[in-house]
């Protein structure tokens, strides 16, 4: 079991996951470093090496290109940020004898089996951010003899730029909106996300894993939810995914199979529980930006 005698390096800490594992950290008494875009660039390799030694624990690294339709543009941004820098961050770790915590996707499957995806299953990204996170798991994989690579979907939080926080903001000005239903997913809480991650950590698990809230639905599904919680009278409309052409395909099934993290780790939370508080707690957060 791993020890924390050293910090542990945050890479990306400023973002919505990084936050979540702050306050996981700092719950659970772990000290951590949380480097700046501005002080850390995770595309310089030399800097990642200089960085990276033997006197942290582990590196847990939440950077990442999130935009998937931006993607689409900017392949090659999203393959630097995506894939190379990751594969960088692993070697280093690696070097340093120290585990690296890194985070993929569900978009790295192509949606067409209908059946919860396990961890080994063949992938076939449908769009370029896909791409890039599934050529940054093969990287991590490769580099890092230490890996905890974990994939999830449809990450929200009470803060930062997520659906849930955008639908109540759409969801309070508009009287009916409209969202698609033929997308089915797992939601994630981000922070269960960093509350399952550690767990893995400390009982020194590796390779790949899925970490979700429990239970699935579609975009609609998860709309009504946020609406209901926060009691708005707007109308909610399903929709099909042609009625709003995105410039990246999104597979239309990617859920993702958590049974193996639930025997080792616990149940997780059901996604309408951790929605609905989420949704609430986002109210009186909203001063929050990022």
């Amino acid at each position: 079991m791993i020890s924390f005698e050293y910090p542990v390096m945050l890479v990306g800490a400023n973002g919505m996951l990084g936050r979540a594992w702050r306050q996981e950290l700092e719950r659970s008494g772990i000290a951590y470093t949380a480097p700046s875009r501005e002080c850390f660039n995770i595309c310089d390799p030399e800097q990642i090496h200089r960085e990276i030694d033997g006197q942290l624990s582990a590196v847990i690294n939440c950077a990442g290109w999130t935009d998937v339709d931006g993607a689409e543009a900017d392949p090659a941004g999203a393959m630097a940020l995506n894939a190379s820098a990751p594969g960088n961050l692993a070697l280093a770790c690696d070097h340093a004898g120290i585990p690296f915590v890194h985070y993929s996707t569900d978009y790295v499957f192509d949606g067409e089996v209908g059946s919860p995806y396990l961890p080994d299953d063949p992938r076939g990204p449908v769009n370029a951010y896909g791409r890039s996170k599934a050529i940054g798991e093969n990287l991590v994989r490769m580099n890092s003899a230490h890996h905890l690579i974990i994939r999830s979907s449809w990450l929200y939080a009470p803060w930062g730029k997520n659906f849930l926080r955008t639908m109540a903001d759409i969801m309070r000005t508009n009287p009916k909106v409209r969202v698609v239903e033929d997308q089915i997913g797992r939601p994630t809480s981000a922070e269960w996300l960093a509350q399952a991650s550690l767990r893995l950590l400390m009982t020194d698990k590796r390779g790949i894993w899925h970490v979700t809230d429990d239970g699935q639905c579609s975009w609609h599904r998860f709309a009504l939810t946020i609406r209901d919680a926060l009691n708005l009278p707007c109308e909610v409309e399903p929709c099909a995914s042609s009625t709003y052409p995105r410039p990246a395909s999104r597979p239309e099934w990617s859920v993702l199979d958590i049974s193996r993290t639930t025997e080792a780790i616990g149940q997780a939370p059901h996604w309408e529980d951790s929605v609905r508080d989420a949704a609430r707690r986002a109210t009186s957060d909203a001063r929050i930006a990022a």
